[in-house]
């Protein structure tokens, strides 16, 4: 971000450079014609610098010039402060009466000699300051003419040579940042004095804070020194009390430590009783320990024998069992080997056998499909008197009769 504000900055410098440079150019004949003016002047402002006074330092009657300015502002200051008061009597004259115009005319005039009295007052405040015996006065003119001349000899050379200006341009801006800063310089200055000015107030405020609080802490220091006096008597009367009970406590105690140490005594003496015969039991019980342990120890050697035996024994039919797992399992795998091809058989026999009933299935619908069709074809060979079932010409006769047969 700060890269590409710089940038921004550089290229809208550039660009009012640019635009300087473009405004800066000339036209030969204006060149000329500006030179010529800028020329005249520069003459002028060497004419002035040389016919200007210097100082009054040297002069015999330089507290006379003096003494008369100052009585000069100060005439002036006193007819302006006449001026307005006569102003301002009248128009608290004015002020009582019903007229509008003449009071609007008092105010104006009024606030008029306000500004100019305030005006000849700053004035007058100024040359006070400053002492004109001395050459401070005339040298910022002589810097600022000498300034002012040498940067219009140049831009006339600038202006005679390349028809442009830029010196002037340059040195406009070069003053412009110096009063810049100088005012920067002003305002931090202000802006410090302010900061002092409150500081100040703060010292003063702090101080005024800590003389109270000080005044209350003396005050907070008589009040326990009065307790302090208090405390050391009470503690005086405290002391003696507590001293009395103490020697009566200890007392006490000496005598509970004497009853408690006769019967500390008795219980040893009944502890030690107690001990003899807890040692008496010791050795009965080590005793009877002893002889436990031997039985003990016969019976884990026979057991110890025993679990040797079995364990041989458990071995030797783990051993077996083993032999006759490999065995059993080398048949189950014949059997299931077996069982594997006596099972495809099976599946073999059960598709030929499905094989077979399917295609008697088939023969029987296929028989069942030709009787029914032949049977079908007969019927209509019957009905249709083709082929064999062909009917002939029969007789009349035998017409008749066989209609009579029929009738009967």
């Amino acid at each position: 971000m700060a890269d590409s504000g710089s940038r921004g900055l550089q290229k809208n410098r550039s660009a009012s450079s640019r635009k300087s440079a473009a405004l800066a150019t000339l036209k030969t004949y204006e060149a000329i014609c500006t030179a010529s003016v800028l020329e005249d002047c520069a003459d002028q402002l060497a004419i002035l610098g040389a016919i200007m006074p210097g100082s009054y330092e040297s002069r015999k009657d330089a507290k006379q010039i003096v003494q008369d300015e100052i009585s000069t502002l100060v005439d002036e200051q006193k007819n302006l402060e006449n001026a307005y008061e006569e102003v301002m009597t009248d128009r608290a004259v004015a002020h009582g009466r019903a007229g509008s115009a003449t009071k609007h005319v008092s105010r104006a005039k009024a606030q008029q000699l306000g500004k100019e009295l305030t005006n000849s007052t700053n004035v007058m405040s100024r040359n006070l300051k400053q002492n004109p015996l001395t050459m401070d006065n005339l040298s910022k003119v002589q810097e600022d003419r000498g300034f002012l001349e040498s940067i219009v000899i140049k831009t006339i050379h600038e202006l005679n040579d390349t028809n442009t200006y830029h010196a002037l341009v340059d040195a406009v801006k070069d003053e412009k940042v110096r009063k810049q800063r100088l005012q920067d310089t002003i305002r931090k200055e202000e802006e410090g004095r302010k900061h002092i000015k409150n500081l100040k107030e703060q010292l003063i405020n702090v101080s005024k804070e800590k003389e109270s609080e000080i005044q209350m802490r003396m005050e907070m220091i008589a009040h326990l020194k009065d307790q302090l006096q208090e405390m050391k008597a009470k503690t005086s009367m405290e002391k003696k009390y507590i001293k009395k009970v103490c020697n009566v406590s200890v007392s006490q105690t000496q005598k509970m430590c004497t009853m408690g140490e006769k019967e500390l005594k008795d219980e040893i003496d009944r502890i030690k009783n107690k001990l003899d015969e807890e040692s008496r039991c010791h050795e009965d019980i080590l005793q009877y320990l002893r002889t436990h342990q031997g039985l003990l120890e016969g019976k884990l050697e026979h057991w110890i024998a025993k679990y040797e035996k079995d364990t041989e024994e458990k071995s030797r039919e783990l051993d077996i069992l083993k032999s006759s797992k490999a065995k059993d399992l080398e048949r189950l795998q014949e059997l299931t080997k077996l069982y594997a091809e006596y099972e495809q058989v099976v599946v073999e026999d059960r598709i030929e056998k499905e094989k077979v009933r399917r295609k008697e299935e088939q023969e029987a619908i296929e028989l069942k499909a030709s009787i029914k069709l032949e049977s079908w074809w007969r019927g209509i060979m019957v009905r249709k008197g083709l082929g064999a079932f062909k009917k002939g010409k029969k007789k009349k006769g035998k017409g008749k009769k066989s209609g009579k047969k029929k009738k009967k």
